[in-house]
């Protein structure tokens, strides 16, 4: 079965050191994270990928990986798409506020892509490292895919522990599960920070330690087709629920999950992953990194030549 890869990219900005982070090089030939996601996720059995963009930064995508990738993939026959997330695509009927500036969040990101996912899809954000395995425990899940259960999704599952900075707080969405591994929840937790004995909570200063074991959600979400059209009508419902919030609310891919999984409308099979998750959160990352890109390349992870 066709299985799309869709790559949350429209968040790209300059906040990082005055670069962009998620098209900063980490590998020997100049790779991107999201080089070493594309890589795993072809190698999984994913033959269709997505970029989901700003029109703004199409030119510079498309010259450090988007043309890059395109050749790759038409060597393998794997089909290459675009969707554009904007800020003035809304509901019928609502208007963008004048002091508004940004997309409305990772829920929009995937609905811009309405038209373009006529398959099972994973969705990852662009600039996060995820590792093999759960690449391929959610190819083999959406492989079970049919009409018939429009709503069973799946989520790769990462141990906190697996998922934090050396070099300040974090935010992770900590998952309740049921006693047969299925999401019954994800709660949003801030500034998550690594100590001598696991993980704890940083409030002004202040440590409540949280279990590092628990699974976390980074945002790496098995979806069906029919998941789309769910976006549309919750992202309706978030315009009408405002309240006066119309600058900064963001329409996000868990909070949205988790409303429906509360309204007993769809089932959400958590795949657990060992694999250590990284990424440039912080400038200081980055060293970090390229140095886990090099000890994989010397443990025979990956080659040198990422795509030979």
């Amino acid at each position: 079965m066709k299985t799309s890869l869709v790559i949350m990219a429209a968040g790209i900005g300059s906040r990082f050191g005055g670069g962009i982070k998620q098209l900063e090089p980490v590998g020997p030939n100049g790779e991107i994270i999201m080089d070493y996601s594309i890589h795993d996720a072809i190698e999984a059995g994913f033959d269709k990928i997505i970029f989901i963009i700003r029109r703004d930064i199409e030119k510079d995508f498309r010259e450090v990986i988007g043309d890059r990738i395109e050749a790759v993939c038409r060597s393998k026959n794997i089909e290459v798409c675009y969707a554009f997330q904007d800020l003035h695509d809304i509901p019928d009927g609502f208007s963008v506020p004048e002091d508004r500036t940004k997309p409305w969040g990772t829920g929009q990101a995937v609905l811009v892509c309405r038209g373009l996912i006529k398959e099972p899809f994973i969705v990852i954000n662009a600039d996060d490292y995820y590792g093999k395995e759960a690449f391929v425990k959610i190819h083999d899940f959406l492989q079970g895919y049919t009409p018939e259960q429009p709503n069973a999704f799946c989520m790769a599952g990462f141990i906190l522990k697996n998922t934090l900075s050396e070099n300040g707080g974090v935010t992770r969405g900590i998952c309740q599960l049921d006693e047969n591994g299925y999401l019954t929840g994800v709660h949003e937790t801030s500034n998550i920070v690594k100590t001598a004995s696991g993980a704890a909570v940083d409030e002004n200063g202040v440590l409540s330690p949280v279990d590092a074991t628990s699974y976390v959600s980074m945002n790496m979400w098995g979806l069906t087709p029919e998941f789309v059209g769910m976006l549309k009508e919750g992202f309706a419902e978030f315009f009408k629920n405002l309240n006066g919030n119309e600058a900064k609310a963001e329409y996000l891919l868990p909070i949205y999950i988790d409303e429906l999984l509360k309204a007993g409308k769809v089932s959400v099979k958590v795949l657990g992953t060992n694999d250590k998750w990284f990424g440039v959160t912080y400038k200081e990352d980055k060293p970090v990194v390229v140095e886990s890109f090099r000890k994989l390349i010397e443990d025979g992870v990956y080659k040198k030549e990422l795509f030979s």
